[in-house]
């Protein structure tokens, strides 16, 4: 069994950035495994902000491409979420997903809410 643990802020302000950790109860970089960030705004259904595959190789979301960065640590078995230009439509729960070849693993997602 991972656990995924999800550190954030909590509350930013509009255009400000935020800066999510995710961290794991084991190593992110077996072989053919995934790491991304999900995120679900009040009443709307899940999406993915962004990812990095067990090389190191980034995804990110068309429609939020330009505003994000995701990267990892290894050594600490940490992945990390940079939203910046933030918006109130960027509010929302964000969960760490780890998506290894038999298995997947949600962590229980960090409160994201945006005000001034």
């Amino acid at each position: 069994q991972v656990q995924l643990q999800e550190q954030g802020p909590g509350r930013v302000r509009p255009s400000q950035t935020v800066s999510l950790t995710c961290t794991a109860s084991t190593s992110i970089t077996f072989p053919g495994s995934y790491l991304f960030w999900i995120r679900q705004a009040p009443g709307k259904g899940l999406e993915c902000v962004g990812g990095i595959d067990s090389s190191g190789s980034t995804y990110d979301s068309p429609s939020l491409k330009s505003r994000t960065s995701v990267s990892r640590d290894t050594s600490k078995n940490q992945f990390f979420l940079e939203l910046n230009s933030v918006a109130h439509e960027d509010a929302g729960v964000y969960y760490c997903l780890y998506i290894m070849t038999f298995q997947s693993f949600w962590g229980q997602g960090t409160q994201v809410t945006v005000a001034a």
